[in-house]
């Protein structure tokens, strides 16, 4: 039988054939494209303008429309030349939920990749009903009923904070809100996501999607995820370590303006073992921090430095949002607390009951963890739940070992202080602590926002996998441009793999026997 001539096909299957595809994943439900790679412009692009017009031109394959359903959130350049463009997808300009969508165009003009989740049945089943009828302020009151508090149960009165440092952002408790589409089992309502940060009675940054029409609650989750003078101190496994200090007053603090490129600080704080957060500053007479009391104090304030400056020398990143926020962390948090967490706000850490945790802030990979949540809410926004929960978690342990070399374990330094050899985790064993390190041990539960500790195993193993077949040092470039330029809120295992292999082509090329290596990484653990 003859073959189909070009033209008879359809239009999709033509533009396709057209983009000379590397790689490709399509989602199912959607229809849409969710990564595709290759020369996918025959046109040079040159400004945004003419992004949408190739993707108005290749309607078939993207099914939305560029003008209409697009926003623009901002033009990246990097140090290879490249131009991501970034869009959200909305309707009537409320947008959708997760809808984070990049085209990536080399330094030559040509797009390169495509990757992120469109919706293009939205529009129809929205249609042009985007105007809520119930307020904000109700929206608000209706997330805190369904959590079974109010404001008030949260409150914690602020600390005093010594002249001349005044922090910012000490609020204890924090209400955020926007309207948006969010798709809830295939239908798209028109909802509040209102987001709750507080640390009493619990550590909570509740994220509550709330129906902007009727007011009920679509979905819930808590996503909180689990620092100019030069003084010194004694750390938690009782190591001196040199600290950046500030004078003021004749007291010294915790408190680090050496950081040249960062408009902010990294200070520390103790919360006494209570619970206001961000405490008191950490303080000493002279300079000297060697009581035991402080030494998770010490640890504290000189790992989140070091955090700090593997980004900045490493991507030239300043702080965890790239503009140099301030870095802050509160010790002795509660009574024999076993967690450490990021907020939303800051990190917190808890001295541990001495049988399960010693201070959890003694482990320079723990902070480098909690410090990366912070780097991946302001990049990729990695949902936490599911596949994107379980890669968000992994993601943190990934760089908590580019930050603590030697090793594959996390925590160890803290974990169980009477029992050595040990850890949390272990990238390079999974199955030794309870987690699978392939697809077909993926573990399949509604619990701990659909196993996101327990599948963290599966990209785990794939990382330590990459390491070992390229070092660190290229698998860490690799993991940070993946996060931080093709990862979206709703990347899953497989779209990992895709941005993962995307960073390595970009940097070392598409046939290179470092690509190979991360495809070779990503098969062993089943996903394809």
């Amino acid at each position: 039988m003859a073959s189909a001539s070009a033209s008879s096909l359809p239009k999709e299957k033509q533009l396709l054939e057209k983009m000379q595809l590397v790689q490709q994943q399509w989602d199912k439900q959607k229809s849409s494209p969710s990564f595709l790679s290759g020369k996918l412009s025959a046109l040079k692009i040159q400004k945004e303008s003419e992004v949408k017009s190739f993707l108005k031109e290749n309607n078939a394959v993207y099914k939305v429309d560029p003008n209409a359903d697009l926003i623009l959130v901002k033009i990246e350049k990097d140090n290879l030349g490249f131009t991501h463009y970034k869009y959200v997808q909305s309707i009537n300009g409320v947008p959708i939920e997760g809808a984070a969508f990049t085209v990536h165009v080399d330094k030559n003009g040509n797009v390169t990749a495509t990757n992120g989740t469109l919706h293009p049945d939205a529009s129809s089943k929205v249609k042009s009903d985007t105007k809520a009828k119930l307020s904000s302020k109700k929206a608000i009151e209706l997330a805190w009923k369904s959590i079974n508090l109010t404001k008030k149960d949260t409150f914690v009165p602020s600390p005093a904070v010594p002249a001349p440092l005044k922090p910012s952002n000490v609020e204890n408790t924090t209400e955020k809100h926007n309207l948006l589409i969010y798709n809830k089992d295939g239908q798209y309502h028109l909802a509040y996501k209102v987001q709750l940060q507080f640390i009493k009675p619990y550590g909570a940054n509740w994220q509550i999607f709330v129906d902007a029409k009727d007011g009920s609650i679509l979905d819930s989750l808590n996503a909180v995820e689990d620092a100019a003078t030069t003084g010194s101190g004694y750390g938690v496994l009782g190591d001196k370590k040199t600290l950046n200090t500030y004078f003021s007053n004749n007291t010294y603090y915790l408190y680090d303006v050496t950081k040249s490129a960062q408009t902010g600080v990294i200070e520390t704080f103790t919360a006494s073992n209570g619970t206001s957060l961000p405490g008191y500053y950490s303080v000493d007479s002279d300079n000297a921090f060697n009581s035991t009391s402080q030494r998770a104090d010490v640890d504290a304030h000189y790992y989140a430095g070091k955090v700090y400056d593997y980004y900045y020398n490493t991507f030239g990143r300043n702080s965890f949002d790239n503009a140099g926020a301030t870095i802050r962390s509160t010790v002795h948090y509660s009574s024999n607390y076993n967690n450490a967490y990021w907020n939303g706000s800051q990190m917190v850490y808890g001295d541990g009951d001495g049988v399960t945790f010693t201070s959890l802030s003694g482990a320079l990979d723990v902070v480098a963890h909690e410090l990366t949540h912070a780097v991946t809410e302001r990049t990729a926004g990695l949902n936490y739940s599911y596949q994107s929960g379980a890669l968000n978690e992994s993601i943190s342990d990934t760089f908590g070992v580019f930050n603590d070399p030697g090793d594959y374990l996390m925590g160890e330094d803290v974990y169980t202080p009477g029992k050595s050899g040990d850890a949390l985790r272990s990238l390079s064993n999974p199955e030794a602590y309870g987690q699978p390190s392939t697809m077909s041990g993926y573990v399949n539960t509604s619990s701990d926002n659909g196993g996101v500790h327990t599948n963290s195993g599966i990209p785990n193993k794939a990382a330590y996998l990459t390491i070992q077949s390229i070092g660190k040092s290229a698998a860490g470039k690799i993991y940070y441009r993946a996060l931080t330029q093709y990862m979206t809120p709703t990347t899953n295992f497989s779209n990992a793999r895709a941005a993962l292999l995307q960073s390595a082509a970009d940097l070392y090329g598409s046939g290179s026997a470092t690509y190979n290596a991360v495809k070779s990484a990503w098969d062993q653990v089943q996903v394809y």
